[in-house]
């Protein structure tokens, strides 16, 4: 199954990072935008996973689909650069603001381009 098939099913993520030091936060995260198999993007807000990405680009994300069973992926991945702007950032704002409403819309401020590191079967 290709990436944007399990991460089109709905379901919950999350990512997970490290600062310099290796300590881990975990935040849940919509499914990111998949760009091709090899890229994904994530918006972000000034919270701890931006700031861990700045100190450490390695990151992980796990998705468990919706249903019974362990269906989902854990994806490796690196993070190939932040922007401050542009249409996958517009994109990103306009899905948050469907689905949180526009307050949370607004708090995301950048968009986080990850290379694909690993994929792996949730189980």
């Amino acid at each position: 199954m290709r990436l944007s098939e399990y991460l089109s099913t709905g379901g919950t993520g999350v990512i997970a990072t490290a600062d310099k030091d290796g300590t881990i936060n975990t935040a849940i995260y919509a499914a990111p935008h998949v760009l091709d198999d090899e890229t994904v993007a994530w918006g972000m807000t000034e919270g701890r996973t931006y700031r861990n990405l700045q100190e450490n680009p390695n990151a992980a994300f796990l998705h468990r689909a919706p249903g019974d069973g362990a269906a989902g992926v854990r994806i490796t991945l690196k993070l190939q650069g932040i922007q401050e702007s542009g249409e996958i950032l517009d994109a990103i704002r306009a899905r948050a603001r469907k689905v949180s409403g526009s307050a949370a819309a607004e708090m995301v401020r950048y968009v986080g381009f990850f290379k694909v590191v690993e994929t792996r079967p949730l189980m």
